[in-house]
């Protein structure tokens, strides 16, 4: 990923500044959440972020925002003080983040803002370690993630105009503000909080579909009480595409962030001396990037799909685990000389925690039965809300092979097994496949397993991102009817539900689509980790209930980011969904690999088990050695690790007849 000095905020500068937090060369007056207490003059208070003339102003006084970005939804909880801690140590006065939307009414109407979703817990810790906040309310935020942080129950409607003032939408708009804005009006500058500014949405310039757009964006922010100065992202000529009212509060000039892969230090340091002698303020995106745990990453589009991974490193100030990079050290001896030691690392204290434990969605265990193909949004689950993530499972039945053609309508990516027997994938690349026909049965089962691989985070094709069978799919010319459909959403719901005994020991490779269970017991002090699925092929994996995040051999991530207050001492819970094909090996890792090679096997550690295999490891004593790492904190057992093949819990026709785990015949590797 790419590092980038992204989202100037504006001209700003004196040369009369005071000294608090100045970069080399560069004098600056900084204010503190601290240093307006409710003791100090209200008056202050009530004149919050300005522009005067080429420079910011924060309660009259000339003011230099610093900023990071962090983004709370991508930072396990335990650790966003640690990461707030570092961003300040490092010669910052501001943390940028996001709200996502689609994450916090994951339902129309139902709103989670608890555990790894608790904004407000975030916002305060900003302010507890001196940091003032640039809140990006949206709605629409992009920052990669799925549909641009937008709920995919919008697509529900099949004609919704998404980032317009299309009824639908702004009806939409209206109620979400309504839940957030109450949430957030008490911690504005004015109000004695922390925040000094307010994004409205995000590069509407590149989308620019609605003249009326943006000035219903701000109006509806004024008129629920906000009261801090209104910003917007975009280049300079986006902005005047854009439609940016001339009497809004504030906007920014942004330079465009970096693309992967990252610039040399050195090129970007020089960026930030030239912004910085031009009296501009800045914001690092992203300073810490994060993990995209889950199904939360979109997609881009730059001449052909490309799914985001889930790492969210972002080549950022600190790894994706929040280590310090070598860019760190130059930065902070820039923005602070006199800074002296940084905060120890904080990574390797806290277990259990909450973590991202937060209920997305469901499982739908019962088919939805319907003439032709629906689409994920358009299913009858979760309420209404339909189906945001995941996998989706298509099953009817046929008389006869011949060629299938999907005519596009799969989306993302498809396989196609009859009467269990996998035939081949179908997506955007590849729509026609060839079913054999069998003269000794009258009636074929025809299953289409499909994956949403995250739906675009930008661009005007965002309005027709529904996902699964998008319309019909043909055999021989005609349309297929009469499906059973199974959501297979995969949230952290599914993983939590008391699971039948229906699990089988593996002692071969397996092939799948197969979920394997695998119960790890670790040392009464967990700490961070990388998983490595090396030889396994592609898939999701869960742990404890928390989804880490999609796998694929393609590369280019090789490690998963496990965090250590996800993982519990004694017995935890690891569950691998794996497509194709598996091994007998898991392994664990104290580096991350992110595009580079798996580092040598010996530095590798196993996981023990016992009899059959969806993983096997050595037993106790007998694991390879490992360099001393604080990070790990294991105690060898030996779990059980067992199979269960793909469509458990939608029926019996799949369900292993006994002996052993029962394997699909897969593609070839």
């Amino acid at each position: 990923m790419g590092r980038g000095v992204g989202e100037g905020l504006g001209a700003v500068g004196r040369d009369d500044w005071g000294p608090e937090a100045r970069p080399a060369g560069v004098l600056c007056w900084t204010l503190s959440p601290e240093s307006h207490s409710a003791g100090k003059c209200l008056c202050e208070r009530l004149v919050g972020l300005q522009v005067r003339g080429s420079n910011f102003t924060l309660g009259n006084m000339p003011f230099l925002i610093l900023s990071g970005t962090i983004h709370y939804f991508r930072v396990p909880r335990d650790y966003w003080k640690d990461s707030l801690l570092k961003l300040k140590a490092c010669g910052f006065n501001t943390v940028t983040t996001h709200v996502p939307w689609n994450l916090h009414e994951p339902r129309r109407g139902q709103f989670h803002y608890s555990g790894n979703l608790d904004l407000i817990a975030f916002i305060s810790l900003a302010s507890e370690v001196d940091l003032w906040v640039i809140l990006c309310v949206g709605p629409y935020i992009g920052s990669d993630l799925d549909l641009g942080g937008l709920p995919s129950w919008l697509l529900k409607d099949s004609h919704m105009k998404l980032r317009t003032t299309h009824k639908g939408f702004t009806a939409a708009v209206n109620h979400y503000f309504d839940d957030l804005i109450p949430k957030i009006r008490g911690f504005q500058f004015q109000e004695e909080g922390p925040i000094i500014a307010m994004q409205m949405e995000n590069e509407y310039g590149s989308y620019n579909l609605d003249k009326r757009y943006m000035p219903y964006i701000k109006n509806a922010l004024l008129s629920r009480g906000i009261k801090t100065m209104l910003m917007t992202a975009d280049t300079g000529q986006g902005l005047l595409k854009g439609h940016t009212p001339t009497g809004m509060h504030g906007g920014f000039a942004a330079s465009a962030r970096s693309a992967p892969p990252s610039p040399p230090t050195a090129v970007l340091m020089e960026s930030v001396r030239e912004m910085l002698k031009l009296r501009f303020s800045l914001n690092f995106y992203m300073f810490h990037g994060g993990t995209n745990f889950g199904f939360m990453g979109g997609a881009a589009f730059p001449g052909h799909r490309l799914p985001m991974v889930t790492s969210y490193d972002y080549g950022a100030l600190l790894t994706e685990d929040g280590g310090y990079t070598p860019e760190y050290l130059v930065f902070q001896e820039f923005f602070r000389p006199d800074a002296g030691t940084r905060p120890a690392l904080q990574r390797a204290l806290g277990c259990g925690g909450r973590g991202a434990d937060v209920v997305l969605g469901g499982v739908q265990l019962e088919p939805v039965r319907s003439t032709g193909p629906l689409s994920m949004e358009q299913l009858s689950v979760n309420e209404g809300s339909g189906q945001s993530a995941g996998y989706i499972l298509y099953e009817t039945v046929i008389t006869r092979g011949g060629v299938l053609n999907s005519d596009g309508h799969v989306k993302d990516r498809g396989q196609v097994f009859l009467d269990d027997k996998y035939i081949g994938v179908l997506d955007d690349a590849h729509q026609k496949l060839t079913l054999p026909s069998d003269h000794y049965k009258e009636f074929l089962t025809l299953r289409i397993l499909v994956e949403n691989q995250g739906r675009l985070a930008s661009g005007t094709s965002m309005n027709q991102e529904r996902k699964g069978l998008t319309g019909n799919i043909y055999l021989n010319g005609s349309p297929l009817r009469k499906f059973k459909i199974y959501s297979l959403e995969m949230q952290n719901k599914f993983t939590q539900r008391k699971l039948p005994n229906i699990w089988k020991p593996s002692f071969l490779h397996t092939v799948g689509p197969a979920f394997f269970l695998a119960l790890l017991r670790v040392g009464s002090q967990p700490k961070d980790t990388f998983m490595s699925l090396q030889g396994w092929t592609k898939g999701v994996v869960f742990i404890n209930g928390q989804n880490l995040g999609r796998y694929w051999n393609v590369g280019p991530q090789e490690t998963l980011y496990v965090p250590g207050p996800w993982l519990k001492p004694g017995l935890n819970e690891i569950i691998v969904f794996e497509e194709f094909k598996s091994t007998l090996l898991i392994y664990f890792t104290n580096t991350s690999q992110l595009g580079k090679r798996l580092p040598p096997r010996k530095q590798l550690r196993q996981l023990p088990a016992s009899r059959g295999v969806c993983a096997r490891f050595p037993g106790p004593g007998h694991a390879p050695p490992l360099p001393a790492s604080p990070r790990f904190s294991w105690r060898f057992s030996r779990p059980r690790l067992l199979c269960l093949l793909l469509p458990w819990p939608l029926g019996p026709s799949w369900r292993s007849p006994g002996g052993g785990c029962a394997a699909q015949p897969g593609p070839p590797s």
